[in-house]
């Protein structure tokens, strides 16, 4: 089994598991790479993306020295709970994905939780 396959075996571990525990609430998911963080809020009842936030937005970009840094994840958490602020979503559960809860990923979650989100 190569590198990418058992990342995507523990991304749909992990997934399986905030499905089970998520109820009604929106996921919070997480994607890193190597030069920016993205997060979006989808309803996976209905299959839509209900916000989305990005260090390569023009409000942000501008602002950070790179997309790739713990400062970048904090703005990005911010803007996404403001997101999901404006569409009405306070609860959400968290989806690190593949990711350790740590570095960037724990940042953004942190930066989220300031803003508004409870998970």
């Amino acid at each position: 089994m190569g590198s990418r396959a058992s990342t995507q075996k523990r991304a749909q571990r992990v997934r399986r598991q905030i499905k089970k525990v998520a109820g009604d609430r929106p996921r919070l998911s997480v994607h890193r790479s190597s030069k920016n963080i993205y997060a979006q809020l989808i309803d996976d009842s209905r299959g839509h993306t209900l916000a989305a936030a990005s260090s390569l937005e023009a409000e942000i970009k501008g602002k950070l020295k790179t997309g790739a840094d713990s400062e970048a994840a904090a703005a990005v958490g911010k803007l996404i709970a403001e997101r999901a602020t404006k569409a009405g979503v306070k609860d959400v559960v968290f989806d690190r994905g593949a990711y350790l809860y740590h570095g960037r990923v724990k940042a953004l979650a942190e930066a989220a939780r300031e803003g508004g989100l409870n998970f």
